[in-house]
């Protein structure tokens, strides 16, 4: 399985989504069976690391995303990845409108996987420190509902 996080510009909400889940995956029976990584929509960004709040407040909560490079999305990352998990509208509706018609990826917001928590991430990056926090605890609720999800595809496909 192959799951890729995406937001606007690479460098706040998708490389956090990144890290919270790898550190995740890391302490579950998945942890060698499903790949990540993160990518924009925009190539604002492209070659830079996250934002340096960003980075301060994954370390905070033991996640270090500081060597991850921002990158846009590919046209191969809609054959490549089996779930892209956007984090608003906006980048779901891009997402849709660049996949190509025989796209088999599964498109979605990420938050359906935490429902209770609202459909979008908001972005932190004009905001001040506290929205950075704010994005983390919903990524890490929606990221304890992906795997959740993961683990209950691996058991239905292990067992047919």
């Amino acid at each position: 399985m192959r799951v890729l996080f995406v937001c606007l510009g690479n460098i706040c909400r998708s490389p956090s989504a990144q890290g919270v889940f790898e550190k995740l995956l890391a302490s579950s029976e998945l942890g060698s069976d499903v790949a990540v990584d993160s990518a924009g929509t925009a190539d604002y960004h492209v070659g830079k690391p996250p934002d340096r709040r960003a980075i301060a407040a994954a370390s905070r909560r033991g996640v270090d995303i500081s060597t991850l490079s921002a990158r846009a999305v590919a046209d191969s990352d809609f054959a490549e990845f089996d779930l892209i998990l956007a984090a608003d509208h906006s980048n779901l509706q891009e997402l849709l409108r660049r996949a190509p018609a025989d796209c088999a990826a599964k498109i979605r917001l990420f938050m359906s996987y935490a429902p209770n928590d609202g459909e979008e991430i908001p972005d932190p990056y004009y905001g001040g420190d506290q929205g950075f926090e704010g994005v983390l605890d919903m990524l890490e609720r929606a990221s304890q509902g992906l795997l959740a999800s993961l683990g209950e595809y691996s058991s239905a496909t292990t067992a047919s």
